[in-house]
């Protein structure tokens, strides 16, 4: 019997606490977009390769247990990141792509940013600050007046406290229950270590 205000999950299933973060306005005020970190350039990808968005997707987000675009299909995937309002913006550093931005603008005046992240390589180097300035700067290009993201604790433990520090404020949490990836076959079966199976 579990304690007062504790839900059991079903084997297979995962759940995270979900926090909802959002921006009204430019924050700070016309900021300057940032000097590049050596070697870091951010490019825009124009409908991008769905291969190419798959591996750096998985590169990002694996190890956080990132599956719902793993779920889908070439003609699911090509809709949304093929979408003239869905912006992909990849983080390249010496030649490899090593962050993933992902603005999505078919809500407007409402924006999301969906995806947003690097690989592990990458972190602790300021190099998610520079992306996140580029992201910033053009989501307020925008016409919009409201920018949000969401993020879980099954993401890095920081991620929260980042998009604080960005700019961002919580004002909303869920609870999301969902099939684990890795026995799904979204992901592969030791992706996320530090998250045990539960057959």
């Amino acid at each position: 019997m579990l304690p007062d205000g504790y839900t059991g999950l079903p084997p297979g299933k995962i759940a995270a606490v979900v926090t909802y973060l959002e921006m009204r306005r430019p924050a700070p005020p016309a900021a300057p977009l940032p000097v590049s970190p050596t070697g870091l350039t951010v490019e825009r990808l124009e409908k991008p390769d769905l291969d190419r968005y798959r591996r750096l997707y998985r590169a990002v987000g694996e190890d956080w247990l990132w599956f719902s675009r793993m779920r889908l299909n070439d003609t699911g995937l090509a809709a949304i990141v093929h979408h003239p309002q869905v912006e992909v913006s990849v983080l390249r550093s010496n030649g490899e792509d090593k962050g993933l931005s992902e603005l999505d603008f078919r809500e407007t005046p409402t924006a999301e940013l969906t995806f947003f992240g690097l690989t592990a390589d990458m972190i602790g180097q300021g190099a998610g600050r520079f992306l996140m300035a580029h992201a910033l700067h053009q989501a307020w290009l925008h016409p919009i007046d409201r920018l949000f993201v969401h993020t879980c604790t099954l993401d890095h433990p920081r991620a929260v406290n980042f998009y604080i520090k960005s700019g961002f404020t919580p004002y909303k949490r869920a609870i999301e229950i969902a099939d684990d990836p890795r026995l799904t076959g979204a992901l592969r079966p030791d992706a996320a270590p530090w998250l045990p199976l539960i057959r």
